[in-house]
């Protein structure tokens, strides 16, 4: 099932077809298959049962299909743009509830992409429908593991290197893909021949809303959202030591649940294996095949440049090319307008004043050309020991949403950390004091009082979550009208947040933040003013991304739809440099992308 109102594909005589719902439309003309390939011998296929066909469903629906012509599993394979030709290949594997091949269009964009990179590609067909008397999955394990062997058969023919073999798959694809990345030291069938004597393993792996991982959702959609303490990561993926680097893509509302992706990246991090893990708010099953193609793209819509990205970024293609400065490519102003300073607090009035710390103080950057109301508030990390506005952290992002046109405030809170007092009481106070004064001066600058967002790093994440969790409390007693006015958010933005995990409040997270121990701390409310976030977070980081995992999962109880991103390899302070081609420089433009899904940019 894909969408619950949406579309429904059925095995009959072997035959699959869609009864209800939305056409796909026809396959991309910018890829085409060169050559069919069948994998295994004739007659040798193994636990060959005569209900099982090996198509696509457009083949299906051709006129004058017939079902004897297509019993042997194949690999359909797709040649590289030789101006850029790679020595990888990669396996794409389709979903369909092991019911049927139906992903072919979905999965266009991501063959057409890949080839275009100069990436060589077999797009496997495998067995369906489900076999009987044995697992849902086992036919298609069986088919995979051969096409990768056969794959790596065909290296010194075809191009590409036998050890640069990655795979990427769609839900019950992804299930599959999950196998081979998890699993390939567990034999799916005996030997056939002398391909089956070679190594099935894989480079990297890319699951896409992956089915049938949790064990409250076996063969079905999970009952219980795959979140409840009995439910597990399914005993058949081994996690053996061949289990290879990935990157995961799933929607929020995805009713194979997207705690599936959660916990087998938390599983990957106690492995010390690199991962990424992108999630997108208010997306559904089989989100792939629904993208818009214009300039208000969501970020969902092109989510195999993040793909990409996640290759470049392990440096799987050979082309990871040199970092560069992230102040260097924002270095001016040139897109901002008017300019505004003013106090936080009126003199004498500010709350639990130290004077140790820092006087705190707004800027107000209008952009030279206004084309939204919305207002984002930026501020930086730095251990709650010092911050500011100038610097990477802040600029940056300051400079490339004035040129969208957006106004940013930002925010030097108190620093260093209040003598008696939790680390973040005095920078807790001082935020939610600025949105106050946003909000209250919001119309006379032309601006929407209801459309504030806030958005901080490291420590400064923290005091983001504070923010936008936990609005309905005060941190400090009302000093005039202004306190009046709620200090809520519309929406917020945590980069790489700091002590967000009982095992790191002050330190890193001493267990990376992978154990059942290390819960969320106490301060964040998670009242009901609580606003969709969107996280970006190294994956190598000592405050760890599963700061912002764990977030991410609660929000998800709460009914939340938020989006995450975590990068491979990346550590805190990911941004600083980066190299071009990968997540760690696109990662403004995630921002913008879930501001436009979430509308606050109209």
């Amino acid at each position: 099932m894909f969408r619950k109102i949406g579309i429904m594909c059925i095995a009959v005589v072997g035959i699959c077809l869609f009864v209800q719902g939305e056409s796909f439309g026809p396959l991309s003309p910018s890829a085409t298959p060169y050559e069919r390939q069948y994998i295994w011998p004739e007659g040798k296929i193994p636990h060959l049962q005569p209900h099982q066909i090996a198509a696509k469903t457009e083949e299906t629906q051709q006129p004058g299909f017939k079902a004897d012509e297509f019993r042997r599993p194949y690999i359909d394979w797709y040649k590289p743009n030789p101006e850029c030709k790679t020595d990888l290949c990669v396996l794409v594997i389709s979903g369909g509830g092991f019911g049927c091949c139906c992903d072919a269009s979905r999965l266009q964009p991501a063959i057409d992409r890949f080839a275009k990179a100069g990436i060589t590609v077999a797009n496997l067909t495998y067995r369906t429908p489900r076999p009987n008397g044995l697992p849902i999955h086992q036919s298609a394990w069986e088919d995979a593991q051969r096409a990768v062997r056969v794959i790596r058969s065909e290296a010194a023919k075809r191009g590409f290197s036998p050890d640069k073999i990655g795979a990427t798959g769609i839900s019950a694809g992804a299930k599959t893909l999950l196998l081979l990345a998890t699993s390939s030291l567990t034999p799916a069938y005996e030997p056939q021949d002398e391909i089956d004597k070679l190594p099935c393993n894989l480079l990297f792996a890319i699951p896409q809303a992956p089915a049938y991982v949790l064990t409250d959702g076996q063969g079905t959609p999970n009952t219980r959202d795959g979140d409840a303490p009995d439910v597990q990561i399914v005993p058949e993926l081994k996690f053996d030591e061949k289990t290879c680097p990935m990157c995961f893509f799933q929607g929020g509302t995805d009713d194979y649940s997207p705690f599936g992706s959660t916990r087998i990246y938390r599983k990957l991090r106690t492995m010390k294996i690199p991962a990424e893990l992108h999630l997108f708010a208010d997306r559904w099953h089989g989100f792939h095949g629904d993208m818009n193609k214009g300039d208000d793209a969501t970020g969902w819509d092109h989510w195999f440049y993040r793909a990409e990205e996640f290759i470049r970024q392990m440096n799987f293609d050979g082309r990871l090319a040199k970092e560069e400065d992230l102040m260097k490519r924002f270095p001016d102003n040139s897109e901002r307008g008017a300019y505004e300073k003013e106090n936080v607090w009126p003199d004498g009035k500010m709350p639990c004043a130290q004077k140790e710390q820092c006087i705190p103080y707004i800027e107000w950057h209008f952009p030279k050309n206004q084309k939204t109301k919305a207002i984002q508030i930026i501020y930086s990390g730095g251990s709650y020991m010092g911050n500011g506005p100038d610097g990477f952290e802040v600029a940056p992002a300051r400079r490339y949403l004035n040129a969208k046109g957006m106004t940013v405030v930002t925010l030097r809170y108190r620093t260093p950390r209040p003598a008696g007092l939790a680390k973040h009481t005095t920078a807790w106070q001082d935020l939610q004091r600025t949105i106050r004064i946003v909000r209250s001066k919001a119309i006379s600058k032309g601006l929407d009082p209801n459309r504030i967002g806030i958005m901080g790093s490291s420590a400064g994440g923290h005091l983001t979550l504070m923010g936008a969790t936990s609005s309905r409390h005060r941190a400090y007693w009302a000093i005039d009208k202004i306190d009046q006015i709620p200090c809520n958010v519309q929406w917020a933005v945590a980069i790489y947040p700091a002590y967000a995990l009982t095992d790191g409040s002050n330190a890193h997270n001493t267990t990376g933040g992978n154990s059942d121990e290390a819960i969320l701390v106490p301060e964040f409310s998670f009242d009901l003013s609580t606003c969709p976030i969107l996280f970006i977070h190294g994956d190598a980081d000592g405050w760890a991304s599963m700061n912002s995992v764990k977030t991410w999962e609660q929000l998800h109880r709460m009914g939340i739809q938020c989006d995450l991103h975590t990068l491979a390899r990346r550590n805190h302070c990911f941004q600083r440099t980066a190299a071009p081609g990968t997540g760690s420089y696109t990662w403004l433009d995630r921002i913008w992308e879930f501001m436009n899904h979430k509308g606050v940019n109209r």
